[in-house]
């Protein structure tokens, strides 16, 4: 491995002290509690993991716990996990798992439910199991676990550090002001129900609730480890994290700036990446400077397992950049011929981004999805699409489900494009008064004021929000509509929840919306409605989306194609790093257009970055690949 200089930069006074293979005071002296959050893809879960291992390693009894509903954390650590701590062979002192919302939905049901078996009519049992099959419930289920490992002193007391790997960034954000926004609820609910049973089920979470409040905002406890690329959006978002936790009293914060990359010679792909990683460094530096910042340089190959998690810390597991790459195998330090490649007997074909669209333009109509894990480029490829879309003349919408939304910035501005994001406030308020104008016209005074505090749980939101969702898809029947959807675990809970908001809106409201009623079938038809699965050509971003796609089969949706997204193996570069990322890639190329893909875009790595309708256009200036 090469020489992996962790920087920490003292960013109001300029100056820069390298630290070899450490993360110096960050490590030296943590908080109990360490949160990694960040938008998807900047690596928290490589840092989190190498992190805990590296605490371990010093002696510390560590739990590392994912929060996010897509965890990868089983495939960085080469080990199976479950919802209980899972002991990590090699690493005596660490043990990690998985919150798994179905799992946690599950046991969370029967705890509500169960007491009332044998003792209510079965229908009137059943009518409870059904409020309760929905994603918010699923949600506040997985929370419950969280908040039991934070605010309950005993359910952690044999470890020194409790780590969490979180879901990106919207995710995290909802889950981190649940314990204000419960306690709150519950401050003001005098019914003994809620949208979620009844109320003594969330009643015997309070004092848990409460400690998890006070755990967040001690600094002496809690560490916000902000984690970016160095990337306009992605340091744009962690901003907006910062503040917003900020805001809710998580104040003690440092933020790591992962893969960051030197060329190192004159390679025009290089310097390209280069120079966008300083231009976007710049343009945050008010917001760094306030800041404790840890600076990652990008690595040659992918971080999975312990040897290479261990050398981010190591020193004497690591070697220079140069050196590793260019020891490397003499194969890998030619360009990758994508479109000459020949594996085996069978010879899968990639194409350009430009055909999937073709291929769009001659249906006239309808709804195009972008899915994957967070940090893919899903934003981008939606943003690619629709301007597309509209440079030929067709009405499109771009809109998003993604509570970190970007795709007003991506997208620009064109003509016979519309650009909107589906704002949860909004929705919200728009939602109860639609509620309390249907449901509760014919109420008296107190059963409007009953139906008034059952609105004010934050499950409201998620049937708002589902509603928007459904009103969006029902505009493909007349024009093109763009989504550019949440990172995976959001998606996968927005579909989940599609047959149980039925329920849980013909509930709460007197008509059932039609777009609601059409809106599984529209899902469901491949003519109408086109999901793209988009991934980078790297292992956890491609094992994600196959297991997302499996999740989307279940639900009766076939993916129309997949994209594999900023390949550097396509990008011409030289430099000897890129030029290893491109040879790792293949596999994974290989992978997807083998084995899970149908059909399959390439789209390279671009200079410049691919913001706005003009230099979007990069990504369809690309030759018609074969086979690889």
């Amino acid at each position: 491995m090469r020489q992996h200089f962790l920087t920490i930069k003292t960013m109001n006074t300029g100056t820069l002290t390298q630290s070899a293979c450490s993360f110096s005071a960050f490590l030296d002296a943590p908080s109990r509690f360490l949160f990694f959050t960040g938008k998807g893809g900047v690596g928290k879960t490589s840092l989190a993991c190498a992190s805990a291992i590296a605490l371990a390693d010093r002696g510390r009894r560590v739990l590392l716990v994912s929060t996010d509903p897509a965890s990868n954390l089983d495939e960085v650590l080469g080990q199976r996990l479950a919802s209980t701590p899972t002991q990590i062979p090699g690493v005596p002192n660490l043990l990690a798992l998985n919150i798994d919302p179905a799992a946690a939905a599950a046991a969370y049901r029967e705890k509500l439910v169960g007491p009332y078996r044998g003792k209510l009519p079965e229908a009137i049992v059943r009518g409870m199991e059904e409020q309760l099959s929905g994603a918010c419930t699923m949600e506040i289920a997985a929370f419950d676990e969280f908040s039991r490992l934070l605010g309950q002193p005993e359910a952690t007391a044999e470890f020194d550090h409790v780590i969490f790997d979180t879901a990106p960034t919207g995710h995290t954000l909802r889950l981190m002001t649940l314990p204000t926004a419960w306690t709150g609820f519950l401050d003001t609910n005098t019914t003994g129900n809620s949208c979620l049973g009844p109320l003594s089920g969330l009643q015997q979470q309070r004092v848990i609730y409460e400690h998890a409040v006070a755990a967040l905002a001690d600094g002496l406890r809690t560490t916000l480890v902000l984690v970016s690329r160095a990337q306009k959006a992605a340091l744009a978002e962690a901003e907006r994290t910062s503040g917003e936790l900020a805001a809710i009293g998580v104040r003690n914060q440092r933020i790591i700036l992962n893969g960051l990359f030197k060329a190192a010679d004159f390679d025009p792909v290089a310097l390209a990446l280069e120079r966008r990683g300083a231009q976007a460094l710049t343009a945050s530096a008010s917001f760094l400077a306030r800041l404790s910042v840890t600076e990652v340089p990008l690595r040659a190959h992918n971080l999975l397992g312990l040897p290479a998690l261990r050398a981010l810390v190591l020193p004497e597991l690591c070697r220079s950049r140069r050196e590793e790459a260019l020891t490397a195998p003499p194969n890998e330090l030619e360009p990758p011929n994508v479109g000459s490649y020949s594996g085996g007997t069978a010879q899968p074909s990639l194409e350009s981004l430009a055909k999937l669209v073709d291929d769009f333009a001659q249906a006239g109509r309808g709804v195009i999805m972008t899915m994957g894990k967070g940090g893919v480029g899903k934003t981008t490829i939606a943003a690619a699409i629709a301007t597309e879309l509209a440079r030929r003349g067709f009405q499109v919408h771009l809109s998003t489900t993604d509570p970190a939304a970007h795709v007003a910035a991506a997208a620009g501005q064109i003509e016979g494009l519309q650009v909107s994001r589906i704002d949860p406030l909004a929705e919200t308020e728009t939602c109860v008064e639609q509620v309390m104008a249907t449901a509760g016209k014919n109420l008296d005074a107190s059963g409007r004021a009953l139906l008034e505090e059952d609105l004010r749980s934050p499950c409201t939101e998620e049937v708002a929000v589902f509603r928007a969702f459904a009103r969006t898809v029902a505009q493909g029947e007349g024009s093109f509509v763009v989504l550019d959807t949440a990172p995976t675990g959001h998606t996968l809970l927005l579909l989940d929840a599609t047959e149980a908001y039925h329920r849980e809106v013909a509930r709460k409201a007197s008509n059932m919306p039609p777009e609601v009623i059409q809106l599984l079938p529209r899902l469901r038809d491949p003519s109408f409605t086109r999901v793209l699965v988009v991934t980078l050509p790297e292992a956890t971003p491609v094992h994600e989306a196959a297991a997302l796609q499996d999740d989307l089969r279940r639900a009766q949706i076939e993916p129309f194609a997949w994209v594999i997204n900023q390949s550097f193996a396509e990008s011409g570069s030289r430099d000897p790093l890129l030029l290893a990322r491109g040879a790792d890639e293949l596999p994974y190329m290989r992978e997807v257009a083998g084995k899970f893909s149908k059909r399959t875009a390439l789209v390279p790595w671009v200079a410049e970055e691919p913001v706005g309708p003009e230099k979007l256009r990069q990504l369809f200036n690309t030759n018609q690949l074969t086979q690889i």
